[in-house]
């Protein structure tokens, strides 16, 4: 038997809290990535749940996949841009960042 839809929707809805909280509340870039990270999460959550409930058709599987594919692509580029802003300003506090940027 299935859980009932509202306990994934419930988990999806607090993992993007999460995520969001995450992106809007630090300023290191790194604790930002894993708060995007927790919102794609949330987004595949609720796509799966949608298609466990029609088991002829896998759209949801499929566009998880699309979703895992995108933000391994994301933290691989936004992984390689922080080793740069590293390396010129020694730090990956983004408000530091702003201040000796306004220099």
């Amino acid at each position: 038997m299935l859980p009932h839809l509202v306990y994934f929707l419930l988990l999806g809805a607090f993992l993007f809290c999460v995520g969001l909280m995450l992106v809007l509340t630090k300023r290191n870039a790194v604790i930002m990535l894993i708060g995007i990270e927790f919102m794609f999460n949330a987004a595949n959550i609720n796509l799966v749940a949608f298609s466990q409930y029609e088991p002829t058709r896998l759209q949801g599987q499929v566009f998880s996949l699309f979703v895992i594919v995108v933000a391994a692509a994301e933290t691989v580029v936004a992984l390689a841009i922080l080793i740069q802003v590293y390396k010129h300003f020694k730090t990956i506090n983004l408000s530091v960042i702003n201040e000796i940027h306004k220099r």
